[in-house]
């Protein structure tokens, strides 16, 4: 399949009054069209940033090391260097036209004082030359498209007037009304009941089918990327810990943080066994550890190599890597 976006050497800091403040670290990926991606990892672990800066949407305090490279191939345009684009205009290449995203709460994402109609009317004919009314009778599809009951009606309603799971859909159906080749999804099941959940999850299949597009779903659930994701994506304080086939990092997941990601999952089979969360909480990005950054909360942890020596990645198979001293041989003699 052909590359959709290539990721390289992101890094990413932000200006604030403590100074510079790493938010992303070295980060590197590629995603293919047609392919589902899953970007896992706590709160905090840089997820986000990392999504937004695909679509140059962090803030203006954002700073970008020279090395980091973030490639976008479209039919139209090309080759498209996202982070040299500068102008408004230029932006809407990966800002609603070849990139769109679905944000966790729709209610934040949807004006509330403006119809739903209006705002997607408004985007469709901000990225295409349709007329209002070819612009309306798209928006009323794909609202129909994404399963929402009476689109001709719900369309002229505020999204205060529609439930969680219809807000979120009707969310989607905007994001994929410009045909994007990239759905960006930041965790949009995190605020819907399971019954909900699930409909969305199959949704998003039935569009990665239909549409052939690439998706990237940022979510800390690993149970929704089992059932969504083509690979996964583990990160940790900014850093990319391990990558791979979603099946093949589950069942053999190589770093001690997937390994209490997945350990910190209930056990439907023994309702009596305790949770296990990952211990400890992780870092301050303005308290960065040296070395591995895992390794003041890691069960595994080999002293000073891990506390001075920053892991580099070690590919176990062609399609999987982990970032972790333990498989080093170099390291390990091994």
């Amino acid at each position: 399949m052909t590359s959709l976006i290539d990721v390289k050497n992101l890094t990413l800091r932000f200006r604030t009054d403590e100074g510079l403040v790493k938010a992303v670290d070295d980060v590197s990926f590629s995603l293919k069209k047609g392919e589902v991606m899953g970007l896992v990892g706590e709160s905090g672990s840089g997820k986000s940033v990392t999504a937004k800066a695909l679509m140059h949407l962090n803030a203006r305090n954002a700073v970008y090391d020279e090395g980091s490279k973030i490639t976008l191939h479209t039919d139209d345009h090309g080759e498209v260097d996202v982070l040299s684009l500068k102008r408004p205009a230029d932006m809407k290449i990966v800002r609603g036209g070849a990139i769109s995203m679905i944000f966790q709460e729709p209610m934040a994402s949807f004006a509330p004082a403006i119809t739903i109609g209006s705002q997607m009317i408004e985007q469709l004919m901000l990225h295409s030359d349709m007329s209002k009314a070819q612009a309306r009778a798209l928006s009323i599809e794909m609202l129909d498209r994404v399963g929402i009951s009476d689109p001709a009606k719900r369309i002229d309603q505020f999204a205060f007037e529609l439930s969680g799971g219809m807000r979120q859909r009707a969310m989607i159906a905007m994001a994929l009304s410009t045909k994007p080749k990239l759905l960006i999804a930041d965790e949009p099941t995190t605020a819907l009941d399971v019954t909900i959940q699930a409909q969305v999850i199959d949704l998003m299949k039935d569009l990665v089918n239909e549409f052939h597009m690439g998706i990237i779903f940022i979510t800390h659930d690993l149970g929704v990327v089992a059932q969504t994701a083509d690979k996964v994506c583990v990160m940790y304080l900014g850093r990319v810990v391990e990558e791979g086939p979603v099946r093949e990092v589950i069942r053999n997941p190589k770093h001690p943080y997937t390994r209490g990601l997945i350990a910190a999952l209930p056990q439907l089979d023994d309702l009596d066994a305790p949770l296990v969360p990952v211990p400890g909480d992780i870092p301050s990005p303005l308290e960065r550890p040296s070395g591995c950054v895992f390794h003041t909360r890691c069960q595994e942890f080999m002293g000073d190599m891990c506390k001075t020596r920053l892991p580099q990645d070690i590919w176990i198979d062609p399609d999987h890597r982990v970032a972790c001293h333990l498989h080093d041989p170099k390291e390990t003699g091994k």
